[in-house]
Parts: C-alpha cells; structure tokens; sequence
C-alpha cells in the first residue's frame, strides 16, 4: 500500500533540511534535494515501522487489523 505525506523542506547554508508534516518527529537532511527526499523516505519508513511494533505489542494478542481511511 502506497500512502502519500507531505515533505516540508528548505534550504539552509547549502543543506536541504525538511520535515514529514504528518508525521511528528520525522526529519532529514542532505546536501542536495534528493539526498534530503531519500533521507526522509529512510526516517518515515523506519518510524511507520516502529510505530507499527509498539502498537502490536500494545495490543498483544486476540486484535484486529482495519484499515481507516482519514
């Protein structure tokens, strides 16, 4: 399933630096554009994957899934 977010971002002192605005505490930089969009790719993968964890075992056993569809 492909979901789509939104990449703040601007350029500082000859770096990229941008944020997820969806996502709190996601956030990259690079030294070009891309760099930067492969940089949050990387922390948004990692913190949707962690997230995902914790709620699993929150729930621990007998749980449903359901997508939910905003």
């Amino acid at each position: 399933m492909n979901q789509q977010y939104t990449a703040v971002m601007k350029q500082t002192d000859g770096w990229w630096i941008g944020w997820i605005e969806e996502i709190a505490g996601v956030n990259g930089q690079g030294r070009t554009k891309d760099e930067l969009f492969e940089s949050l790719r990387s922390a948004l993968k990692e913190a949707i994957e962690m997230n995902r964890e914790e709620a699993l075992k929150a729930a621990d056993q007998d749980y449903l899934e359901e997508a939910i569809t905003v």
